[in-house]
């Protein structure tokens, strides 16, 4: 029985060919097969859950409980492929985190290497200093320290990095290795364009923040407050009972339209740190 469980999940993680790489970008400690298979048992506990708590109500409202047959696969496959999802979420996560220290990291490896310190322990100071990129310039250091070379380790890292940038500046530091050429004085260059690729986001930002604004006001602060008011006058004259669980759930739909306005600005807001 184990056999042909682990016969199916692997077939499932053959399915996402890039699964592999993205729970390695996003740091994650299992292997693609087992990452499916608890994608799968939570999918099933949690289907299995709402649909008894469907079954409950349905029965109390006289609902057909046939509905349930076609609710629970529809319920499972979209939880699965929501919780496959995962890695992303967490790669997205992990690549805003790294574009907010990315410039000061570069500046300070520049700083280093010009003042006259080794790239090893220029490394070892930056993993120290900054979180994200930190985990990331250890691990290229302790590669090193097991035996691997410093363009090995550093193509290592790369590949699996989910910055662009962030791997702009290791390559830059692997082709300076390579070639023999001033580390410091090439990879001041990158840090030097990534600040002005930076500066342009923030200023695309600032231009998309007003039509946001417009919007916002529009759609979720005067069109629901213009509405309700309506609503409670039209059912003055046409004579209709407005009830406080129907003003609860505009109450609750405002809000949800709120909440989504919010999370597009913080999605659309760079990756930058000021």
């Amino acid at each position: 029985m184990v056999v042909i469980e682990l016969t199916i999940f692997e077939r499932i993680a053959r399915s996402f060919p890039a699964l592999e790489l993205k729970i390695r970008q996003a740091g994650m400690k299992i292997t693609s097969v087992n990452f499916v298979k608890k994608a799968v048992f939570t999918a099933f506990y949690l289907t299995t859950f709402v649909v008894f708590l469907l079954g409950a109500l349905f029965l109390k409202l006289n609902i057909l409980l046939r509905i349930l047959y076609f609710i629970f696969p529809l319920l499972f496959v979209g939880l699965f492929f929501y919780f496959m999802k995962l890695p992303d979420f967490k790669i997205y996560q992990k690549e805003k985190e790294i574009e907010k220290e990315i410039v000061f990291a570069g500046r300070f490896l520049v700083i280093e290497l010009q003042s006259g310190v080794p790239l090893y322990n220029a490394l070892i100071n930056v993993s120290d200093s900054y979180q994200e990129i930190g985990k990331a310039i250890k691990e290229i250091v302790e590669n090193v320290d097991l035996g691997a070379t410093m363009e090995e380790a550093l193509e290592e890292t790369i590949e699996i990095t989910p910055s662009q940038n962030f791997r702009k500046l290791l390559w830059q530091i692997m082709n300076s290795l390579k070639t023999g050429a001033d580390i410091s004085s090439s990879l001041n260059s990158v840090v030097e364009q990534i600040t002005r690729e930076q500066i342009i986001a923030v200023k695309d930002y600032g231009r998309k923040l007003n039509p946001f604004a417009m919007f916002y006001m529009m759609i979720a602060v005067i069109v629901p407050s213009l509405g309700v008011t309506m609503l409670i006058v039209l059912s003055s004259f046409l004579s209709f009972e407005l009830s406080v669980s129907v003003l609860l759930i505009i109450a609750a739909a405002i809000g949800l339209v709120q909440f989504m306005f919010i999370g597009l600005i913080k999605s659309s807001r760079p990756a930058v740190e000021i």
